[in-house]
């Protein structure tokens, strides 16, 4: 397929979707940020009562001014409705009789309580997709308990596998399966999306987080049941394959570190020359990729005794072109400004923000030869969009929707 000459005027694959997004914190809007991204029209809602928490992280004053929700909730439209007040349920029943796909990822049971099971959606929109992203899912014994990132990585045992040998879990600092979990969310919203453009039928598709940190434990539960061998923690080595050296170690600057993995004898030989290790080449402790696998504390002091002495993209550029795997371990800063790679692909466009002015985003890591994704804009204020979703999308007229302000209804 050719490329169109205009990427600008490619489409977009969602483009004409309409989602009615209840969601907050991070595993929701992770997933319908990448449905905005491809195209939907993502109409945000909120109570001013009871706002996204990522709107009052601690930052500048104001609901608007967290990078954190600029991030998740770019290319979104926000209204804000007063459940409470019956106009204000009105509206948001005739948004959603009018929407596509409704997604929310609260407790179990809370939207149900807010007036809104499955039933009560379908009664406003028949094939309506209504997607649910909670911890345990909205079925099982564990139902009622409540998660964040790092606790379904705990419970899914990822948390078990992460760290060095005979030290604690480490668990990762990152809410990982926070943003694996919304992943999982918009792959299932586009699929339940397409079961409905071939049947007519909608559906209610319940996702759990837990589920999908179990998803990434699937090495350690085939080791276990194959072969009867209970799970560690490795740190950064490698077990299958057994090979070494394979780590992580220091070099010259303020926490700057290099991966290197040496897969081979030759790479093993070309290692020691450019570090200058003619007698660690030598030594019968290491001539051999078992005999290092056995010695590898030894094998990784000796490394990390001369690594210092190297600027990390340096080394890693020369390590390269003998043909020895190694890599930056990057922070930010690499990521965002010296990676060619990135830059050639255009990862972090830009987007403006009414209050936080032009930042960069991270982009979407795809790219399609007959369409395209976007970043029109950053994310919306609150209730910024509640006048033109009101009047132009579900038909108030301007009157009344000073009524429905004037009452307290948005």
């Amino acid at each position: 397929m050719t490329a169109p000459a205009d990427p600008a005027a490619a489409p977009l694959p969602l483009e004409g979707i309409r989602v009615c997004d209840f969601s907050w914190i991070v595993a929701g809007p992770q997933s319908t940020r990448i449905l905005a991204d491809l195209g939907a029209e993502v109409i945000k809602v909120e109570n001013e009562d009871h706002l996204d928490t990522v709107r009052l992280q601690p930052g500048q004053p104001g609901p608007n001014r967290r990078g954190m929700h600029n991030n998740f909730n770019r290319n979104k439209l926000s209204i804000t409705a007063n459940l409470g007040h019956p106009r204000g349920r009105e509206l948001v029943e005739r948004l959603i009789s009018v929407s596509d796909l409704v997604v929310e990822n609260f407790s179990p049971g809370a939207f149900a309580r807010m007036g809104f099971p499955y039933e009560r959606l379908r009664e406003l929109r028949p094939d309506i997709v209504y997607l649910s992203v909670s911890g345990y899912g909205h079925a099982g014994r564990d139902t009622t308990y409540v998660t964040w990132g790092p606790t379904a990585q705990a419970v899914s045992g990822c948390t078990a596998v992460s760290g060095l040998p005979d030290e604690p879990p480490a668990g990762w600092g990152f809410s990982y399966l926070d943003h694996t979990a919304g992943y999982y969310a918009a792959v299932a919203a586009l699929m339940a999306l397409y079961h409905r453009a071939q049947t007519g039928e909608g559906q209610h598709v319940d996702l759990s987080q837990v589920e999908t940190g179990m998803l990434i434990q699937g090495l350690h539960m085939l080791d276990f049941q194959v072969n009867g061998r209970p799970s560690e923690r490795i740190g950064n080595r490698s077990r299958f394959p057994a090979v070494a050296p394979h780590g992580i170690y220091p070099c010259a600057g303020d926490d700057r570190w290099i991966a290197i993995a040496v897969e081979n004898d030759a790479c093993w030989r070309a290692l020691c020359a450019e570090l200058g290790l003619p007698a660690l080449a030598a030594d019968e402790r290491f001539a051999t990729n078992d005999a290092r696998v056995a010695n590898q504390d030894v094998l990784d002091a000796a490394i990390a005794s001369c690594t210092p002495e190297r600027e990390p993209h340096e080394l890693m550029e020369a390590l390269q072109a003998r043909g020895v795997p190694a890599g930056v371990v990057q922070t930010m800063e690499d990521r965002m400004e010296r990676d060619p790679q990135l830059a050639d692909r255009g990862f972090y466009p830009v987007a403006a923000h009414p209050e936080l002015g032009d930042h960069r985003f991270e982009g979407v890591p795809m790219r399609f030869s007959g369409a395209r994704w976007r970043l029109d804009r950053g994310a919306p204020l609150l209730s910024e969009h509640t006048r033109h979703v009101a009047t132009a999308i579900l038909g108030y007229s301007e009157h009344e929707f000073d009524e429905l302000v004037a009452e307290g209804a948005v």
